[in-house]
């Protein structure tokens, strides 16, 4: 790409991210009242459905209006990073203040009231269903401690991060509504732990150089495991393996999920910056080209949620995979933690990759923008801008919302585009994937431009 087509593209991604993503979001966003953010809206972002607050998507906003404050890229005035800033600390202080189990219990609830206080699922007994939640209240802690230089927001993270290690070390965590038996290892953990870490980092810097030796030691624990553990001799990653490391038969060990795997290998990218591993590079790019080889759908176009991982749709539910209980699985936890009030559940994980697969969601298709440009900058491999090209023909055209006072993007449709109503995972809207990636396509682009080469 020549400069000025470089140009374009930023023009076009600094409209999207001003124009649309933020302009939606602020400041309707913003509870005046109770400290924290309202999200709870549905898919096409027209109505507000739930004044519910899950602190997943707390800390993601957090993080976000944090690292839209610190961007390198010189879009915003100094005053709009302020505000970004004053809005940061706006969800940083509710999550202080509600989002833990206990003074002294340092695991995080999964959903709260309006006001803070802590609010069962329906139909789940656990308060801390999923450790994603810390993890992603430890994203926002780093990403406001980087921006404020805030001691509080870092040490609040730290101990958080320190606790989340501990309960992954002893198997005693939740990731619920998708309960795994400790017969299996997900493929989610390393990767939002390598994530974390990276950006925990980051304000360790400044504010606790000391730890950056073992952050940067369970970093490469992170990365060796994900590539040598997770992905298979033809570089394609497998979401679900045995917790020995082994391969797992069947549709639960068979499939990947290919937005995943894109998303991580710019956290790998990141990751091999980081510890000085260069040689990284090409095999990360490998990885990003699998996934969007199996993942592509050739007959309708866009990302599958899931598919095989030797391409297409993840199979037939029975082949090779053993049935099991969930309330007889083994493990520290008590047995009602996996099952719903009115049911036993088995294989919720195998389940929503049968009922899913077909599934176009907004932040694959996100995250695929950004990896495949980073691909393209760091190898100069002329296949990834094409696939940029063939992502962002496909996103523009699908995802976002033509009603002028909506703009945001739709976040779930169905394989043939056409839209749906459906949850996924939250039933939230939520800017992080698009806004994060925005973000860094505009400073990979400042980047690119500034290539004396070009």
């Amino acid at each position: 790409m020549n400069r000025n087509e470089l140009l374009r593209l930023k023009g076009f991604y600094e409209n999207e991210l001003t124009n649309h993503i933020l302009a939606f979001w602020l400041p309707r966003c913003l509870d005046k009242e109770h400290g924290g953010y309202v999200n709870c809206f549905d898919n096409t972002g027209e109505r507000l459905l739930s004044y519910d607050k899950y602190t997943w998507s707390q800390g993601r906003f957090v993080w976000l209006f944090s690292r839209l404050a610190n961007t390198k890229t010189r879009i915003f005035s100094q005053s709009q990073r302020n505000e970004f800033i004053r809005l940061a600390k706006v969800g940083r202080d509710f999550l202080i203040k509600h989002s833990l189990m206990g003074p002294k219990d340092v695991r995080c609830v999964y959903l709260m009231e309006r006001d803070g206080t802590p609010k069962h699922v329906e139909g789940w007994e656990p308060l801390d269903m999923s450790i994603y939640a810390d993890c992603f209240v430890v994203l926002a802690m780093a990403g406001y401690a980087a921006a404020a230089g805030d001691p509080e927001a870092y040490g609040f993270g730290k101990q958080l991060y320190e606790s989340i290690l501990d309960r992954i070390g002893t198997g005693t965590f939740n990731t619920l509504p998708y309960p795994l038996s400790s017969c299996y290892r997900a493929h989610g953990i390393p990767m939002i732990l390598s994530n974390v870490t990276r950006e925990l980092y980051t304000a360790a810097e400044h504010l606790d150089p000391g730890y950056r030796d073992t952050l940067r030691e369970h970093l490469r624990v992170f990365v060796d495991d994900i590539l040598y553990h997770f992905t298979d001799e033809k570089d394609v990653i497998h979401e679900v393996i045995a917790a020995d490391n082994s391969q797992v038969k069947g549709v639960l060990g068979q499939h990947a999920n290919p937005g995943h795997t894109i998303e991580d290998m710019w956290f790998m990218m990141d990751a091999a910056d980081l510890l000085g591993r260069e040689e990284m590079v090409e095999r990360i790019a490998h990885i990003t080209e699998q996934a969007l080889n199996i993942g592509w759908d050739k007959e309708f176009g866009g990302i599958l949620h899931y598919s095989s991982v030797e391409g297409g749709p993840p199979g037939d539910m029975h082949t090779g995979m053993p049935r099991e209980t969930y309330t007889d699985m083994p493990g520290k936890m008590k047995p009602q933690t996996f099952a719903r009030s009115d049911t036993v559940i088995t294989e919720p994980v195998e389940r929503q990759v049968l009922e899913g697969w077909g599934d176009k969601l907004w932040w694959v298709h996100a995250e695929a923008l950004y990896t495949t440009l980073l691909c393209y900058h760091r190898t100069g491999k002329t296949q990834f801008l094409e696939w940029h090209e063939k992502v962002f023909s496909y996103t523009f055209r699908t995802f976002p919302n033509q009603d002028p006072e909506v703009r945001e993007w739709k976040q779930i449709c169905k394989r043939d585009g056409s839209p749906q109503d459906k949850v996924v995972a939250l039933p939230v809207k939520d800017p992080f994937h698009i806004a994060r990636d925005l973000i860094l396509i505009l400073e990979l682009l400042d980047t690119m431009v500034m290539d004396p080469g070009i």
